[in-house]
């Protein structure tokens, strides 16, 4: 998988190439938790050339999430990162500041039948999606 970055006034747009599965799924945590901690609030994940995401892919999108809501994923005690199911009163803001761009019909079907289609944005169309952060 290949990750690369493109601006748009103050939305950061990740544009993912390739597959997003277990070899490569924080990969995409890490490169978002960068983004925020460098000061990115509003972020567009590009699906379009992504053909197939596992679950370790849906969990990336969901970790994403929880950390543009403001999340630590680190436990108390420093170890492993935490991951929780979503919560869409508390995870609420992460709908307005993580919105997903163009996912392939494959990825689409995933999305819904996990239910990950109720809780994040989807635009078929780059300018419609940057659009709706105002």
């Amino acid at each position: 998988m290949q990750i690369s970055f493109s601006k748009y006034e103050d939305i950061t747009v990740v544009h993912l190439v390739g597959d997003v599965d277990s070899s490569n799924y924080t990969d995409v945590i890490a490169k978002a938790q960068e983004l925020f901690d460098d000061g990115v609030r509003n972020l567009l994940l590009d699906l379009t050339q992504v053909p197939y995401v596992s679950s370790a892919g849906l969990m990336a999108l969901h970790t994403v999430a929880r950390i543009y809501s403001g999340h630590s994923l680190q436990g108390k005690d420093g170890g492993r990162p935490i991951f929780r199911a979503i919560n869409l009163k508390e995870d609420a803001s992460a709908r307005e500041h993580v919105k997903l761009l163009n996912p392939q019909p494959a990825v689409d079907q995933v999305l819904d039948v996990v239910g990950l289609k109720q809780f994040f944005e989807i635009f078929a169309d780059l300018d419609t999606a940057v659009g709706s952060f105002a």
